[in-house]
Protein backbone atom coordinates (compact mmCIF):
# COMPACT_ATOMS: atom_id res chain seq x y z
CA UNK A 1 0.00 0.00 0.00
CA UNK A 2 3.11 2.40 0.58
CA UNK A 3 4.24 1.73 -2.88
CA UNK A 4 0.64 2.87 -4.16
CA UNK A 5 0.93 6.23 -2.26
CA UNK A 6 4.34 6.54 -3.17
CA UNK A 7 4.19 6.10 -6.70
CA UNK A 8 0.65 8.36 -6.77
CA UNK A 9 2.69 11.33 -4.55
CA UNK A 10 5.84 11.29 -7.49
CA UNK A 11 3.21 11.11 -10.38
CA UNK A 12 1.27 14.14 -8.85
CA UNK A 13 4.48 15.83 -8.06
CA UNK A 14 6.07 15.08 -11.56
CA UNK A 15 2.95 16.74 -13.20
CA UNK A 16 3.15 19.68 -11.01
CA UNK A 17 6.64 20.23 -12.05
CA UNK A 18 5.23 20.23 -15.54
CA UNK A 19 2.38 22.29 -15.46
CA UNK A 20 5.22 25.41 -15.01
CA UNK A 21 7.55 24.39 -17.25
CA UNK A 22 8.13 27.20 -19.54
CA UNK A 23 7.30 25.17 -22.76
CA UNK A 24 4.18 24.94 -22.14
CA UNK A 25 1.33 27.62 -24.36
CA UNK A 26 1.00 29.24 -27.11
CA UNK A 27 4.44 29.80 -29.83
CA UNK A 28 4.12 31.51 -32.69
CA UNK A 29 6.59 30.46 -35.24
CA UNK A 30 8.48 32.24 -37.41
CA UNK A 31 8.05 32.49 -41.73
CA UNK A 32 8.82 29.22 -43.52
CA UNK A 33 7.70 28.75 -47.08
CA UNK A 34 5.59 31.83 -46.87
CA UNK A 35 3.25 30.79 -43.66
CA UNK A 36 3.66 30.76 -39.98
CA UNK A 37 1.37 29.43 -37.74
CA UNK A 38 0.65 29.30 -33.97
CA UNK A 39 1.71 25.70 -32.27
CA UNK A 40 0.72 24.83 -28.74
CA UNK A 41 3.00 22.89 -26.40
CA UNK A 42 1.61 20.57 -24.47
CA UNK A 43 2.98 17.46 -21.93
CA UNK A 44 2.81 14.44 -23.87
CA UNK A 45 3.98 11.47 -22.30
CA UNK A 46 6.55 12.71 -19.74
CA UNK A 47 7.70 14.85 -22.79
CA UNK A 48 6.41 18.04 -24.73
CA UNK A 49 4.96 18.06 -28.09
CA UNK A 50 3.63 20.97 -30.34
CA UNK A 51 0.72 20.84 -32.53
CA UNK A 52 -0.22 23.64 -35.16
CA UNK A 53 -3.60 25.26 -34.37
CA UNK A 54 -3.99 28.03 -36.34
CA UNK A 55 -1.85 28.65 -39.50
CA UNK A 56 -1.12 32.48 -41.35
CA UNK A 57 0.24 33.41 -44.65
CA UNK A 58 3.28 35.80 -44.41
CA UNK A 59 1.41 39.12 -44.46
CA UNK A 60 -1.05 37.93 -41.13
CA UNK A 61 -3.69 36.46 -42.95
CA UNK A 62 -5.43 33.34 -41.55
CA UNK A 63 -5.79 30.25 -43.84
CA UNK A 64 -6.58 26.47 -43.37
CA UNK A 65 -3.31 24.44 -43.91
CA UNK A 66 -3.53 21.05 -44.30
CA UNK A 67 -0.93 21.25 -41.80
CA UNK A 68 -3.73 22.66 -38.82
CA UNK A 69 -3.59 19.53 -36.65
CA UNK A 70 -0.17 18.36 -37.10
CA UNK A 71 2.55 17.32 -34.29
CA UNK A 72 6.07 18.77 -35.51
CA UNK A 73 7.83 19.10 -31.86
CA UNK A 74 7.51 15.35 -30.61
CA UNK A 75 9.01 14.11 -27.22
CA UNK A 76 10.79 16.81 -26.29
CA UNK A 77 12.66 16.18 -23.05
CA UNK A 78 14.36 18.34 -20.75
CA UNK A 79 17.75 18.63 -20.60
CA UNK A 80 18.82 21.36 -18.20
CA UNK A 81 18.68 25.03 -18.15
CA UNK A 82 15.98 25.91 -20.54
CA UNK A 83 17.19 23.52 -22.74
CA UNK A 84 15.27 20.05 -24.22
CA UNK A 85 16.33 17.29 -27.15
CA UNK A 86 13.74 15.73 -28.87
CA UNK A 87 12.40 15.49 -32.51
CA UNK A 88 11.06 18.33 -34.82
CA UNK A 89 8.99 17.94 -38.29
CA UNK A 90 9.25 19.60 -40.99
CA UNK A 91 5.95 19.28 -42.88
CA UNK A 92 7.53 21.13 -46.37
CA UNK A 93 9.88 18.29 -46.74
CA UNK A 94 8.15 15.54 -44.52
CA UNK A 95 11.20 14.89 -42.93
CA UNK A 96 11.66 14.38 -39.20
CA UNK A 97 15.01 15.81 -37.50
CA UNK A 98 16.89 15.52 -34.47
CA UNK A 99 15.02 18.21 -32.05
CA UNK A 100 16.72 20.72 -29.84
CA UNK A 101 15.43 23.54 -28.23
CA UNK A 102 15.87 26.24 -25.95
CA UNK A 103 14.07 28.52 -23.89
CA UNK A 104 14.71 32.44 -22.84
CA UNK A 105 11.88 33.93 -21.25
CA UNK A 106 9.28 34.51 -24.29
CA UNK A 107 12.03 33.16 -26.51
CA UNK A 108 12.27 29.73 -27.56
CA UNK A 109 15.02 28.73 -30.11
CA UNK A 110 14.33 25.44 -32.14
CA UNK A 111 16.88 23.45 -34.25
CA UNK A 112 16.30 20.49 -36.32
CA UNK A 113 19.52 18.68 -37.04
CA UNK A 114 21.20 15.88 -38.99
CA UNK A 115 24.35 14.28 -39.09
CA UNK A 116 24.53 13.20 -35.21
CA UNK A 117 23.14 17.05 -34.20
CA UNK A 118 26.45 18.39 -36.08
CA UNK A 119 24.62 20.61 -38.41
CA UNK A 120 21.48 22.43 -37.58
CA UNK A 121 18.91 24.69 -38.82
CA UNK A 122 16.75 27.19 -36.57
CA UNK A 123 13.60 29.10 -35.76
CA UNK A 124 13.36 31.40 -33.55
CA UNK A 125 9.48 31.74 -32.17
CA UNK A 126 7.87 34.35 -29.69
CA UNK A 127 5.43 33.25 -26.85
CA UNK A 128 2.23 34.27 -26.74
CA UNK A 129 0.42 32.28 -23.91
Amino acid sequence: MKRIILAAALALSGSAAFAQDPALGVWQTEVDDGAFALVRMSECGGAFCGTITRTFKADGTEYESPNKGLQIVKGMVPAGSGKYEGEVFRPANEKTYIGKMEIEGDALTLKGCVAGGLICANQNWKKLQ
